[in-house]
C-alpha cells in the first residue's frame, strides 16, 4: 500500500497531456519501443484524428526510486469543457494530480475549473509547466501566474517539455515524494469505486475500479451495491496497455473486474463493489450525478433499425456515463430517442461514435436545452422538447437554465469578445487583469444561446486565444415563445425550437430562406413558413416545376392556351392536396449552423 502512487493528469485543451504522458510511460519502460506511438492512451480513432482526449484512460506503470520500487497508476483525462465530467470521476480515482500548464499560453479558463474540482476532492497539486523546449514559451511569467493562482513556492514547479522528455524524471520523483499512498484498510470489508466501464463484445462489460478498502480474489462472489446484483468475479487485474490478469488486489490498487454481465444497465458509474459474504456497511460517496445540459432526438433513418438504435446507445453509455436517453416519437420521423448531452461537441461525438463502431446512420433533431414550464395551476413542468409544451393558454411563464461563463482572453479582443456576448443576452458581472495583458470576463449567460456556435465564434473573434469554461447557475423567468416551422400548412415538429421573443423574427426569416434552398422542387408549390402560435411571421415559396403545356399551340386563340393553364392549374392543386414533403436530412443539420 505504501508503494501505490494514483494520480492523473488535468490542464486545459491542447496543453500537451497525452504527450506528457507518452514520455512517462516510455521513461517507465511500461511500453515496450515498438508499440510507442504518439497520443498512446488514446485508443479510439477519432481521438487520434481530432487530436483530443474523449476518454479517460488509466494505466499502470513501475518506477524504482533509490532502490526501492513504486506502483503508479495514471489516468489520463480529456481537456475539453463537453467532457469535464470524466475530469470529476477520474479525480474520485486518485490522490494527486499533475496540473500541467503550457509555457506558451499560461492559465486558461478549464486549467482553473479543473484545478478547483481537484481542490475539492483534497488532492494534492503538483505544478509542471509544459512545452519549455518552445522558443515562445514564457517561463517566468507562467511561474507568477501559478504561483498566484495556486500559492506554491518557486521551487515546486517543474519545468518540462514532453516533445524532449525533460524534467520527466523530476516529475516520476515528485509523484513518488509528495503524493500521499491511498489510505485503506486491507482487512476491513470489500469497497471498490467503479470510476468507467467499456463494453467488449467477446467479454461483456468490464468495470474499471479503485479498490478503497479491503482485498478482491479472483473467483470472489461480488455484489453491487446501488443495483443490488450479485456476481461471480471471473477475472481480476490491472490496467497496463493490455489488460494483466491478477489473483488478487488489494487497497489502494486500481484494476479491472469482468464477470460476465451482458446488460449495460447492470453497471453504473460510481456504484460500489463489495463482498457478498462480509459487505461494507454503505455505498462510498462523493459521486456527482451527471447533469446533460443539450438535449436533442436521434432517430434511425430506417423505421426498422430502431431496437438496434437502443442497444447501440445502451452500450455507448456504458462507456459514455454522461449520455442520457429516453424513447420519444416525432410525427415527422417516427419512434427515436431524446438523448441529453454535455455540449455541442459532445453530441458531435456521439454521432460520429454510432456511425463508426455501431454503423448506425441517424438524423440528429435541432439541440435546445431543458427549460422549467409553470402553468396557471401552480404546477411545474421540465420540457426538454417544444413539442413537450403545454398549450399557450395553460402557461404562466417559463424559466431557462443560466450560465456562469468565464471568459480568459487577451486584452485586444475584450471589444469583440463583449460584442458576442451582449448578442446571446450576456450580463456582465466582472472582470478581472489575470496578469499583464490577460484579461478574465465573468458573464451570465441563457445556456440556450451558446449551445450551437458560441465557442466557435468565440475562437475565430480571438484568434484562438479566449478560453472559455462554465458551470450551471440556477434558472431565471424568460420571454420565450414557441417558433414552429410549417410545410403547406403542416407543422414540421423536429425544426421546433423554444427562443427568446426577440430573436424569433430574425431566427425565423432565416430558417425559411435556409429551408428555401435546401427542399428539392416538386410538381406543386411548397409554401415554407415560420410560425409563432398562429401568427405567421415569415414565409418563403419552392416554386413548382412546370411543364410548358402551351408550347404544343402555335399561333390561334389566346383561349386555348389559357384552358390548357387552367387544366394545370387545377391538377397543381390536386397534387398540392395528397403530396407530402420530404425534408432532406442536411435541412435538419443546416439549420444548426445558421450565422
Amino acid at each position: 500500500m505504501d508503494k501505490i502512487r494514483n494520480f492523473c493528469i488535468i490542464a486545459h485543451i491542447d496543453h500537451g497531456k497525452s504527450t506528457l504522458a507518452d514520455r512517462l510511460l516510455e521513461y517507465t519502460n511500461t511500453i515496450a519501443a515498438k508499440d510507442l506511438q504518439a497520443q498512446v492512451l488514446d485508443d479510439m480513432d477519432l481521438e487520434r484524428e481530432r487530436g483530443i482526449t474523449i476518454k479517460s484512460h488509466a494505466i499502470q506503470m513501475k518506477y524504482n526510486m533509490n532502490g526501492t520500487d513504486y506502483t503508479l497508476n495514471l489516468i489520463d483525462t480529456p481537456g475539453h469543457v463537453d467532457f469535464s465530467y470524466e475530469v470529476s470521476r477520474s479525480i474520485a480515482a486518485c490522490e494527486g494530480a499533475l496540473l500541467i500548464i503550457d509555457a506558451t499560453q499560461g492559465i486558461q479558463a478549464q486549467t482553473i475549473s479543473n484545478l478547483y474540482m481537484a481542490l475539492e476532492h483534497d488532492l494534492t497539486i503538483i505544478p509542471v509547466m509544459n512545452k519549455m523546449d518552445m522558443d515562445s514559451a514564457m517561463p517566468d511569467e507562467v511561474e507568477d501566474q501559478i504561483v498566484e493562482l495556486i500559492g506554491c513556492d518557486r521551487s515546486e514547479i517543474i519545468r518540462a517539455s514532453g516533445k524532449t522528455g525533460m524534467g520527466v524524471q523530476e516529475i516520476l520523483d515528485a509523484i513518488v515524494t509528495r503524493i500521499p499512498a491511498p489510505v485503506g484498510d486491507p482487512k476491513a470489508p470489500l469497497q471498490c469505486l467503479i470510476f468507467d466501464s467499456v463494453f467488449n463484445s467477446f467479454r461483456g462489460i468490464i468495470a474499471y475500479f479503485k479498490i478503497v478498502n479491503g482485498t478482491i480474489n479472483s473467483e470472489d462472489l461480488v455484489k453491487f451495491v446501488n443495483t443490488g446484483k450479485e456476481y461471480e468475479a471471473n477475472e481480476i487485474g490491472i490496467l497496463k496497455l493490455d489488460m494483466v490478469p491478477q489473483k488478487q488486489l488489494s487497497a489502494g490498487n486500481v484494476g479491472y473486474i469482468i464477470s460476465g454481465i451482458k446488460t449495460s444497465k447492470e453497471v453504473k458509474v460510481g456504484d460500489t463493489i463489495t463482498h457478498v459474504k462480509r459487505p461494507c456497511e454503505k455505498a462510498i460517496e462523493g459521486f456527482e450525478e451527471v447533469k446533460p445540459m443539450v438535449f436533442a432526438g436521434v432517430y434511425p433513418i430506417d423505421p426498422e433499425d430502431f431496437e438496434d438504435l437502443r442497444s447501440s446507445l445502451e452500450k455507448l453509455q456504458l462507456n459514455d456515463a454522461s449520455l442520457t436517453f429516453d424513447p420519444e416519437s416525432s410525427a415527422a420521423l417516427g419512434f427515436g430517442f431524446r438523448c441529453g448531452f454535455l455540449g455541442m461537441l459532445h453530441m458531435e461525438i456521439i454521432q460520429e461514435r454510432l456511425d463508426r463502431e455501431f454503423n448506425m446512420n441517424v438524423i440528429t433533431t435541432v439541440p435546445n436545452v431543458s427549460y422549467k414550464v409553470y402553468t396557471n395551476k401552480g404546477n411545474c413542468l421540465e420540457v426538454h422538447n417544444p413539442s413537450g409544451l403545454p398549450d399557450i393558454t395553460e402557461i404562466d411563464h417559463i424559466e431557462e437554465p443560466y450560465i456562469r461563463a468565464s471568459v480568459i482572453t487577451r486584452t485586444d479582443y475584450i471589444g469583440q469578445i463583449m460584442t458576442l456576448c451582449l448578442g446571446k443576452r450576456g450580463e456582465l458581472i466582472k472582470q478581472e487583469y489575470v496578469s499583464g495583458n490577460r484579461v478574465e470576463l465573468i458573464y451570465d449567460m441563457p445556456l440556450g444561446e451558446i449551445v450551437f456556435d458560441f465557442y466557435d465564434k468565440l475562437k475565430s473573434i480571438s484568434k484562438g486565444y479566449a478560453s472559455f469554461d462554465y458551470h450551471t447557475n440556477g434558472f431565471r423567468n424568460s420571454k420565450l415563445v414557441k417558433l414552429d416551422i410549417l410545410l403547406n400548412g403542416e407543422s414540421v415538429d423536429a425544426l421546433s425550437s423554444l427562443i427568446h421573443f426577440d430573436n424569433a423574427y430574425n431566427l425565423g426569416r432565416r430558417m425559411c430562406e435556409k429551408l428555401q434552398e435546401l427542399i428539392p422542387r416538386q410538381q406543386f408549390d411548397i409554401a415554407i413558413q415560420a410560425a409563432i402560435g398562429a401568427k405567421i411571421i415569415a414565409r418563403e415559396t419552392v416554386k413548382a416545376v412546370r411543364k410548358d403545356v402551351t408550347a404544343k399551340c402555335y399561333g390561334g386563340d389566346i383561349s386555348r392556351k389559357r384552358k390548357l393553364l387552367e387544366k394545370q392549374k387545377k391538377g397543381k392543386k390536386r397534387m398540392k392536396q395528397i403530396g407530402n414533403v420530404e425534408v432532406p436530412q442536411k435541412a435538419f443539420l443546416a439549420v444548426l449552423k445558421l450565422d
